[in-house]
């Protein structure tokens, strides 16, 4: 039986891409229309597991995902880095001087604006989302439109791409993190944690705790602070670290746990990179 995988977006999108890359091809999805359908999906037993998107390198960390992570307290088992290539596609048979309309997310119009300035005759329309705009033209047939999406959505709704990577910044990836509580991580294998904890109002306590991660030589990848609604001026903070010892990373753990509060293991895993 296909793992079910719950995705944010449509068939074709980026997500489903790099639930392909982490699971194999031989995979059925669950469309969900937010970020917090992933989780409620997985709750309702509609799907197996998800991938959710975290942090791009161009556009930073999705702050409100950090903060469902903390409220369902579904555990990380794993990371993908993809590289977000956006590629312009149209019906078979269709030239970029054929299109008068090229729709996409804001984001990936965004992305790739500076190509079409070469191209003034055609007006980017912003969607809600890449696949879907390709699956749209598809289903109607559209001619004289274009779409922004992956490759994977040009593959599974049958489109021509017209230009391949037409992104401005090529080093552009996402990081997704792979949800899936049927998953068992051996020791052997975790050489990174996603941590979630706060800290009592005193002078110097952050600089403490980054200390004894530094001692304990766990490398600090990640730190993103998220104000705790109805705490005025307390935060959470998330962090990522990467180690070599399993052994030495807990014991680093339980030497800084009395300097912090509400600390919360969010997931222990093999590093992608």
């Amino acid at each position: 039986m296909k793992k079910k995988i719950a995705i944010q977006g449509v068939h074709g999108c980026f997500h489903e891409q790099a639930a392909r890359l982490y699971y194999g091809d031989d995979i059925d999805v669950l469309e969900c229309l937010n970020f917090e359908e992933l989780f409620t999906g997985m709750n309702g037993r509609k799907a197996d597991a998800a991938v959710m998107a975290i942090e791009n390198t161009v556009a930073g960390g999705l702050l409100p995902n950090y903060s469902l992570l903390h409220k369902y307290g579904t555990q990380i088992k794993g990371e993908v880095f993809l590289r977000i290539q956006q590629n312009l596609m149209a019906l078979p048979g269709q030239r970029i001087e054929d299109l008068r309309e090229v729709h996409s997310h804001y984001m990936a119009i965004a992305q790739t604006r500076e190509y079409f300035n070469r191209y003034p005759h055609i007006r980017l329309i912003e969607s809600e989302d890449t696949a879907k705009s390709a699956a749209d033209i598809a289903r109607v047939e559209q001619k004289g439109v274009g779409a922004i999406a992956s490759t994977l959505a040009a593959e599974l709704f049958g489109l021509e791409i017209l230009a391949e990577s037409i992104e401005t910044h090529k080093q552009n990836f996402t990081r997704f993190l792979i949800l899936d509580d049927r998953l068992t991580v051996a020791e052997q294998d975790i050489d990174k944690a996603s941590v979630c904890f706060t800290i009592p109002h005193r002078t110097g306590r952050l600089a403490q705790i980054l200390s004894v991660f530094s001692y304990y030589d766990l490398n600090l990848t990640k730190i993103q602070s998220l104000p705790i609604p109805g705490k005025e001026w307390q935060y959470f903070f998330y962090v990522d670290l990467k180690f070599e010892d399993y052994a030495h990373y807990r014991e680093g753990m339980n030497a800084v746990q009395p300097l912090m509060e509400d600390l919360q293991i969010m997931g222990e895993y093999k590093s992608c990179q």
